[in-house]
């Protein structure tokens, strides 16, 4: 009778360590606080488990090039702006006015740009939610656009090509990115969930590479990275990433989740390709692994010496 008392327990103790509707990030579970972490958050939103979900691992050798990916073209992006930076629970985020839109590299339409929000491990630790050839960067950025045409973003969601995201990777500098100071310099007034404080003047332009640096992109067809999942993302993944220091990318890990926890480790791990296709544009790179860079390498030294 014991052996079944037992079990009753931690069935029950197991039922109240997991049940929640509220979605969640692995960082922020616990048994005081439970929510749904991303490997069910599709008891959040059902989409959350459909074919063809964010983010995902780019693998550069499997990409196939697409001489239409051709450069994106940046209308307003240079816009000096004045905005809010929120914490809202789970990212960072900054509305944007709409007059900055995207076209081109074979995008179906025009899109303006909605907000942008940032993604990020722990004390400048592994965090984007893209990884390129299994490497993992320190945070990325996701500038979202919906189609010109709609006033918001709940009517873009539901045309399957509605939304268009732009991400970019961090990596890790070993000088401050001056740049970014109108964002960093704010996020200690944003420590609570649901704190806002206004940002100074700023561009989007200046919180990306110079446009010449950005040709080499990736091109698929996902969803959004946070329930309700929606598949109605246009992605392009650029290559070249965004330098930030040690310190800059430690100050996101500062910011705090809803239960006081510090906000780290807010990305999606990758989910499964599912047979999509994931396109390079004509310029971006295939990544050769360090091995298989040795190995033509010694073949081709072979080869010379038996010539």
């Amino acid at each position: 009778m014991q052996p079944l008392i037992l079990s009753v327990l931690l069935a029950a103790f197991w039922t109240i360590c997991t049940g929640s509707a509220d979605w969640c990030y692995q960082s922020q579970f616990t048994c005081d606080h439970p929510c749904n972490t991303p490997d069910k958050w599709n008891h959040a939103n059902s989409d959350c488990a459909k074919e063809f979900q964010s983010p995902i691992n780019i693998v550069t050798r499997k990409t196939l090039k697409d001489e239409r990916l051709t450069p994106i073209q940046f209308k307003n992006y240079q816009q000096i702006f004045r905005s809010t930076i929120k914490n809202n629970g789970h990212s960072v985020q900054v509305g944007v006015p709409h007059h900055s839109t995207i076209s081109g590299g074979n995008l179906p339409d025009v899109y303006k740009a909605v907000q942008f929000h940032l993604h990020w491990g722990s004390h400048g630790g592994p965090g984007s939610e893209h990884t390129l050839d299994g490497e993992q960067y320190p945070m990325e950025l996701h500038i979202v656009h919906m189609k010109e045409k709609y006033t918001d973003l709940k009517k873009a969601l539901s045309d399957p090509q509605g939304i268009a995201v732009l991400g970019f990777f961090y990596e890790k500098s070993n000088s401050e990115n001056r740049k970014y100071e109108p964002i960093i310099n704010n996020l200690p007034k944003i420590k609570a969930t649901n704190s806002n404080t206004s940002l100074p003047s700023f561009s989007l332009e200046q919180l990306i590479p110079p446009q010449q640096n950005l040709t080499n992109y990736y091109r698929y067809k996902g969803s959004l990275t946070t329930p309700g999942c929606t598949e109605a993302v246009i992605w392009t993944v650029f290559e070249n990433p965004i330098p930030l220091s040690d310190n800059q990318l430690r100050k996101f890990s500062e910011v705090e989740f809803h239960n006081g926890k510090p906000m780290v480790g807010n990305f999606r791990p990758v989910q499964p390709l599912n047979g999509r296709l994931v396109f390079r544009s004509g310029s971006a790179a295939i990544l050769a692994s360090s091995s298989l860079l040795v190995t033509t390498i010694v073949t081709a030294l072979g080869l010379s010496h038996l010539n």
